[in-house]
């Protein structure tokens, strides 16, 4: 059987006696003193993927108090994703949050299958905190669903707002660009069609690798008009399907963690919850006066990792990995107080 280190409090010292050292390349040595920039914060999510695959924690310099979930659940270093996982994707969207000492990661991944000779493909939102050349916080959402996976995976590389930094004298401060962000979960928290939704005119939207925003239509289908009609569309754009008030069924929006800025290319990175709480509130008006019943008729939570391309006040592109989870889930890093609360929540720890 593989090894597995516990990273509770009350192993820490059994998880310590099992842990080898770990080779480092100069670079690496070189920014254990130093600011891990953008290269050193991506390259660990390489040297993290490589311990997973080879179930090897000792592999990767970890911190005595590491703290690691998976899905939401503290489990001990070694397990989850760590058994399972045969190899990584190609598909990376980074997150390098330099002056928080945080990578965040959309990406996919390969699992163990069943049948020796096949894999299970997933997606995967992944955050590792780095201080002191070791790895201190490690959050992942596993999205084990082998069609978002296989469909993100084949985009091959992230649209190319998201690779295009932002130049330096037009680029908010970190205060801003999650303020900015935030408008997208209070916009859509209880939508009235009549909130601040700073989108751009290209903003598009990819949920689990498809597109649910500006999708083309098919032949003889006609463009439903967001003022009257009384059915969401994946054909409008962003801001139409805010101003349609239609989202109305999405009750509460919480756990707003925004937990790595990237900067440089206006990139924010948030975990939350979407709570649907069904029952009545599933009936309300619209703006064009119709009342109408829309969405999940059970109680329901999605829990998330999303993406916000953010630039000049505006969100231009948005990403996010989703799966359904118990309805009032909590992410692990939370209290419940705040894990029940739609206030938005810098916990990249960089005052300004």
């Amino acid at each position: 059987m593989k090894s597995a280190i516990l990273s509770g409090c009350a192993a820490v010292a059994a998880g310590l006696m099992l842990l080898s050292p770990v080779a480092m390349t100069p670079a690496a040595m070189a920014q254990d003193s130093a600011k891990c920039d953008r290269a050193c914060l991506e390259g660990w999510v390489d040297r993290y993927f490589k311990a997973v695959i080879d179930d090897k924690p000792s592999e990767v310099p970890l911190s005595v108090n590491v703290r690691f979930t998976e899905d939401g659940q503290h489990i001990p270093i070694g397990e989850g994703l760590w058994k399972s996982m045969k190899s990584a994707g190609k598909y990376r969207l980074y997150i390098a949050d330099v002056e928080a000492g945080v990578i965040g990661v959309l990406t996919t991944v390969v699992e163990d299958n069943a049948d020796p000779d096949k894999g299970s493909p997933a997606a995967v939102g992944l955050r590792l905190k780095i201080e002191n050349g070791k790895i201190t916080e490690i959050e992942q959402n596993v999205v084990r669903e082998a069609r978002a996976a296989n469909a993100i995976e084949a985009r091959g590389k992230p649209r190319e707002a998201f690779l295009t930094p932002i130049p330096k004298d037009q680029r908010m401060s970190r205060h801003d660009m999650i303020v900015t962000a935030n408008k997208y979960f209070s916009g859509m928290q209880q939508n009235d069609g009549k909130g601040d939704y700073p989108f751009t005119k290209t903003c598009n939207r990819l949920e689990n690798g498809g597109l649910s925003t500006n999708t083309p239509l098919k032949e003889g289908e006609k463009m439903p008009d967001p003022k009257t009609s009384s059915m969401y569309s994946a054909h409008w754009s962003c801001l139409e399907q805010f101003q349609s008030g239609l989202l109305h069924f999405v009750t509460r929006i919480r756990d707003r963690r925004y937990v790595a800025l990237d900067e440089e290319r206006g990139i924010v990175m948030a975990f939350g919850f979407f709570d649907h709480e069904a029952g009545d509130t599933r009936t309300y008006k619209i703006p064009n006066g119709k009342t109408i019943t829309a969405g999940p008729a059970q109680p329901w939570t999605w829990y998330l990792a999303e993406v916000f391309k953010v630039e000049n006040g505006k969100i231009d592109q948005i990403e996010a990995i989703l799966q359904r989870s118990p309805y009032g889930m909590l992410s692990g890093w939370s209290s419940y107080a705040d894990g029940m609360s739609d206030a938005a929540r810098d916990v990249t720890g960089v005052n300004e």
